[in-house]
């Protein structure tokens, strides 16, 4: 029923900044936590952020906290991804996710994107 598609990746340069965005399409948008995860070659997916849907509350890997943020807009079922201060870890595919449960697993979302590739050239 939800869909879930990434866009707004693409190579910028240490330092710099990029804003992702997820479109989602589905009647029950409003209701779901939205995350986003990234992951390279040979590593296994890795969260980077979330969102609930009850209080917007928002929680951040250790690795992005003061460099990221979530947000998300119900009316438009968008969800967003500014990132700051880019560097070369950050490098990865993004990909957008939808749950019941606001979690940090990969295995608690229900929906996820295709994804978007970030390259942060260093």
């Amino acid at each position: 029923q939800v869909q879930l598609v990434e866009s707004g990746g693409g190579l910028v340069q240490a330092g710099g900044s990029l804003r992702l965005s997820c479109a989602a399409s589905g009647l029950t948008f409003s209701t779901l936590a939205m995350a986003w995860f990234r992951q390279v070659p040979g590593k296994e997916r890795e969260f980077v952020s979330r969102v609930s849907w009850s209080t917007n509350s928002t929680y951040y890997a250790d690795s992005v906290k003061g460099r990221f943020t979530i947000s998300r807009d119900n009316a438009k079922n968008m969800v967003y991804l500014q990132m700051n201060s880019l560097n070369a870890e950050d490098t990865a595919v993004y990909y957008c996710a939808a749950g019941t449960i606001a979690t940090s697993r990969p295995s608690d979302m229900h929906y996820w994107g295709k994804g978007t590739l970030v390259t942060v050239s260093s």
